[in-house]
């Protein structure tokens, strides 16, 4: 296929918009994550919501703690959405060349987004596992990227690796419905062209926002249980209760353990606490990085296709001069 400029576009793009997204929506993401860590009997919670946790911020004047762990975190997204981006375009355009087909159906689209985000997971579980700890930590306790991987094993850097690539089904369903969707919202308009290329279709950014919120709504709310137990997994330790809380820490390293210890402390509805502040920040995040991503396909298609032509048209006639 030689030097695949949909993938690559694609993946810049995904990149770029996860970079903004993150970053714009982080404080979110530090309360909800901090709130779903937490596991106590209800006359027992620290937290009654993710206001909660802004509010101990503020009153224990650590507001900048909300960022704690920020640029592990957009680290790690940018280079899970590069991967996972780049996968997921690369996988479907070697499927409809080999297949012959011009569209791809539904449960195609399930399986190629799915080996694309279980690839993009074991580059990424290290980062994953320290921006967790990172953002669990008491406020202005949080320690650094490399501090928090090198104080534990290697395989704890690895901790939650088999729910991570469970929950992989998370992003399998919300681009599956986002792409479905926008076939449809798309079907019958014509490709713009670049000379004898044509370039990628783009929703607007309302459509692109819309589709984003409903497909990721839809995704969240299958595998929300897994997600609170992934965190309660990756969360890092308390310096409360004790040895007491040591020995139950090392219990909730397993997702059997972390299954557990929900339904004895908080009953059914304890898989779902929470529920409302993930669905809030995954939704306008992904709708927002889907929104940018949409606006920019088309300017990093057009960049890549001239670097495209420098390096192997223009570069080559130059030297030959």
């Amino acid at each position: 296929m030689g030097f695949d400029l949909d993938s690559l576009s694609e993946a810049t793009s995904g990149a770029i918009g996860a970079l903004v997204s993150t970053t714009v929506l982080y404080p979110l993401d530090t309360c909800k994550t901090k709130y779903q860590a937490e596991l106590r009997a209800p006359h027992q919670q620290k937290y009654r919501n993710i206001s909660d946790v802004l509010r101990e911020a503020i009153s224990t004047r650590q507001v900048l703690s909300l960022y704690q762990g920020l640029g592990t975190k957009n680290l790690q997204s940018f280079i899970s959405q590069f991967l996972y981006f780049y996968g997921y375009s690369f996988f479907k355009r070697l499927y409809l060349e080999k297949s012959g087909n011009k569209t791809i159906g539904t449960k195609a689209n399930l399986i190629i987004a799915a080996a694309a985000g279980a690839c993009t997971v074991i580059v990424i579980q290290p980062l994953d596992t320290a921006s967790s700890r990172m953002q669990t930590s008491e406020f202005g306790k949080s320690k650094g990227l490399w501090k928090s991987l090198s104080e534990g094993t290697w395989s704890e850097a690895f901790d939650g690796i088999g729910i991570s690539l469970l929950l992989t089904s998370n992003p399998s369903i919300q681009y599956t419905v986002f792409d479905q969707l926008k076939q449809r919202l798309l079907k019958g308009k014509p490709s713009q062209k670049t000379g004898t290329e044509s370039s990628p279709e783009a929703l607007s950014a309302f459509s692109a926002f819309t589709l984003g919120a409903v497909s990721k709504c839809v995704a969240t709310c299958l595998t929300y249980p897994a997600i609170r137990c992934k965190v309660m997994i990756q969360a890092a330790e308390s310096d409360e209760d004790g040895g007491n809380q040591e020995a139950e820490q090392k219990t909730l390293k397993t997702v059997s353990g972390a299954l557990y210890a929900i339904w004895k402390r908080e009953g059914l509805l304890g898989f779902f606490k929470g529920l409302n502040a993930q669905i809030l920040k995954t939704v306008l995040s992904s709708a927002l990085l889907l929104m940018i991503k949409e606006k920019i396909t088309k300017t990093t298609w057009v960049l890549m296709l001239a670097l495209r032509r420098y390096l192997f048209v223009t570069r080559p006639r130059l030297k030959s001069t």
